[in-house]
């Protein structure tokens, strides 16, 4: 009740009315309003909610926040509004769900231009009844093309394709005093572009971007393989990029309850060298983590490289025309507290080590091996001063190898206990570009590294 009546005399103070009418003015009467309950981000709630429809007005929204002084929090989906540090504050959050839309590339064009709020598996739809597809398999369910752009999210595809950053042809984005920019074109644009991805929404709003598209592959298979250590995927992962077959992607999966390998002649060592005994394609042996490499291209090519790898691994593997279940899927759930850990591929085993021996035991991790990127999982209920000394722990290791660990998402308690980020080596930079492009702090201040 105590909340219900802070956000009334919030909502009811001099003035919030007529932002209010200004801001249906400008969205039209159903796409303005008070906030609600559910209007937060990262725990930080909202003072209003605006769906403009289109980039137009979207500009007046924010060129209405600049003159009085208001600090606007993009939003696409909402698939990942807790990710990253709370905002100062959320006077209007801008809603992106109505910049949506694909453009009408002629058949074949090698880009297509994307709304910014448009649902990422639409897009994929789309392109689809050409032959087409994006190179982006971002694991957030129902998340928009600006939303994917503005964590900066990548899934499995990665490995070969790069991350969707890199995929950037050109953006069009509003800056703080509502002004549309068009990045792109040239190397200065590009790197512009690029420099909005994993901003948060604190130097420009997303309208929409242009990414390159590519032929839909013929043949996909998934190789599968049971592993037990982190230092056997070390092994196997080097052994695989080693025979240049040219995978699409390289995930591990190890579950909490992955645990040394069986003694052999056990029943699950057996299971292990007889993959029909595990009951389903692409499954294993209990306790035992997955090494899963993806293997895309025309049929007979693909077939070749499958027999290659197949007898490259070893017992235990199989091959499967349908992925498993947990790809592009991350290991955390609501309230965990998500964890992603980047480091040369040769040290990821030593990252695994050192999370488990911090912790006391395996946690869940998953995510690109063949790149040296994961995330983990560490209980919601975990006090915030038993995450943070898990963080100093990994971190130390980490610092040695030119690696980081960050938390993606956490509790409110932990949120505030911790230092989500680490040491950053770009924060400089990162703190130039938001003088530049935000010198008054009305894009998402606080959500960025640093306090920016």
């Amino acid at each position: 009740m105590a909340g219900m009546a802070a956000a009334a005399s919030s909502t009811d103070r001099p003035g919030a009315l007529d932002i209010t009418r200004r801001l249906t003015a400008i969205c039209g009467p159903p796409f303005a309003r008070f906030a609600g309950p559910a209007d937060e981000v990262a725990g930080r709630p909202a003072r209003w909610v605006a769906v403009p429809g289109g980039a137009h007005a979207a500009a007046e929204v924010l060129r209405l926040a600049a003159r009085h002084d208001l600090k606007v929090v993009p939003r696409g989906a909402g698939t990942k509004i807790d990710w990253g540090a709370a905002p100062d504050r959320v006077d209007i959050m801008l809603d992106t769900g109505r910049l949506a839309g694909i453009g009408h590339e002629p058949v074949g064009s090698p880009t297509t231009e994307v709304g910014a709020g448009t649902p990422l598996r639409a897009v994929q739809s789309t392109l689809e009844r050409t032959g087409q597809r994006l190179a982006l398999d971002a694991p957030s369910a129902g998340a928009t093309l600006g939303g994917v752009l503005a964590t900066g999210e990548a899934g499995p595809l990665r490995h070969r394709h790069g991350s969707p950053c890199d995929q950037l042809v050109r953006v069009r984005y509003l800056d703080a005093d509502g002004e549309l920019v068009d990045a792109g074109g040239g190397a200065a644009g590009l790197e512009l572009a690029r420099l909005l991805c994993g901003s948060q929404g604190a130097l420009g709003v997303l309208v929409s971007a242009t990414l390159r598209v590519q032929a839909v592959p013929a043949g996909r298979i998934w190789v599968s393989r049971p592993v037990w250590t982190p230092l056997e995927v070390h092994d196997l992962v080097r052994t695989v990029l080693a025979a240049r077959l040219d995978p699409a992607a390289v995930e591990i999966d190890l579950p909490a309850g992955a645990g040394p390998r069986p003694r052999q002649g056990s029943r699950a060592a057996a299971m292990a060298a007889h993959p029909s005994m595990t009951g389903r394609a692409g499954g294993g042996p209990a306790g035992a983590g997955r090494l899963v490499v993806l293997l895309e291209g025309g049929p007979a090519d693909v077939a070749e490289r499958t027999d290659r790898l197949v007898a490259l691994l070893g017992p235990g593997t199989v091959a499967s025309h349908a992925a498993p279940e947990w790809w592009r899927r991350y290991p955390f759930g609501p309230g965990d507290t998500a964890l992603r850990i980047e480091v040369p591929i040769a040290d990821l085993h030593a990252a695994v080590y050192a999370l488990r021996d911090a912790a006391g035991g395996p946690v869940p991790v998953r995510g690109s091996a063949g790149l040296g990127v994961v995330h983990a999982a560490l209980p919601g209920a975990m006090s915030p001063d038993r995450v943070a000394s898990i963080l100093a722990a990994v971190r130390g290791v980490l610092l040695a190898r030119q690696g980081r660990c960050v938390v993606v998402s956490a509790p409110a308690a932990v949120r505030r206990a911790v230092d989500l980020w680490g040491e950053l080596a770009g924060l400089a930079r990162l703190r130039a570009a938001k003088a530049h492009l935000d010198p008054h702090r009305r894009l998402a201040p606080g959500r960025l590294p640093g306090g920016l």
